[in-house]
């Protein structure tokens, strides 16, 4: 009994002080790290070679908005597949029209930087390994509903990503990485409702989200993209104040 007991006691203080590590606060880096990862994560995201790439990463936010969104307003998500051309496809079930279908149609081009947005104020909190381990849950439960292999390959590597800085790495490495995420966030969640526009504009891309919200509200598209570019754009200001500290 009093083995059993101490087991207990020893389970129960590690979970305390892994609660601890995860929800309490970390120094910030030194501003030049701030800096740094920023530049890093323009690197990635202005030249269009590497944004090729990348942009997968922000595939993987905009398909997982919409499939949460999908599951907070009720509907029944049915599965996620990733693409290699960094196009993606959410399936859910339920209503086609009414206010569940719109909040989840319009969750796409503004969840990337959204969560952005979010990052940058849990940094600024000095939540750093909160942040790690959120954003492993959320790459986990989205493992669950990926429906094609090239979506499960790029949700594998990146959250492997994840557990690899916030298991093995320091605390300067992880802070770093953190910041280079929410500024990639912030950064790459701008560019593709733009790019959306563009290609619209030469007669692509005819059934995008803004496309599918105007029909289910009468709304022009036009007005969906203003939405989009407001949204990403008020989170890279707010968000890029937060990690900056002005």
């Amino acid at each position: 009994m009093e083995s059993t007991t101490s087991t207990i006691g020893t389970a129960s203080a590690s979970l305390a002080s892994l609660w601890d590590e995860v929800s309490g606060t970390q120094p910030d880096p030194d501003l030049w790290v701030v800096v740094a990862t920023l530049a890093a994560a323009l690197a990635v995201v202005v030249p269009h070679g590497l944004w090729r790439l990348s942009r997968n990463a922000i595939t993987i936010a905009h398909e997982g908005g919409h499939g949460l969104v999908a599951l907070l307003t009720g509907r029944t998500l049915t599965g996620i597949r990733l693409h290699s051309d960094t196009s993606g496809l959410t399936v859910s079930r339920g209503k086609p029209h009414g206010i569940g279908m719109i909040l989840t149609a319009a969750a796409g081009y503004t969840a990337p930087p959204l969560l952005g947005l979010g990052g940058a104020a849990l940094l600024g909190a000095g939540r750093i390994t909160l942040l790690l381990w959120l954003a492993t849950a959320l790459l986990l439960a989205m493992l669950v509903m990926i429906r094609n292999a090239y979506g499960v390959l790029t949700v594998l590597v990146t959250g492997g990503t994840f557990v690899a800085v916030s298991w093995l790495a320091g605390p300067q490495v992880q802070a770093a990485f953190a910041y280079a995420v929410v500024w990639f966030l912030l950064l790459g969640g701008v560019r593709p409702a733009f790019e959306l526009q563009a290609k619209r504009a030469h007669g692509g891309a005819g059934d995008s989200d803004a496309d599918q919200l105007s029909r289910l509200t009468h709304v022009p598209a036009g007005l969906w993209f203003f939405l989009f570019h407001a949204v990403s754009l008020c989170s890279l200001l707010g968000g890029g104040r937060w990690l900056l500290e002005l």
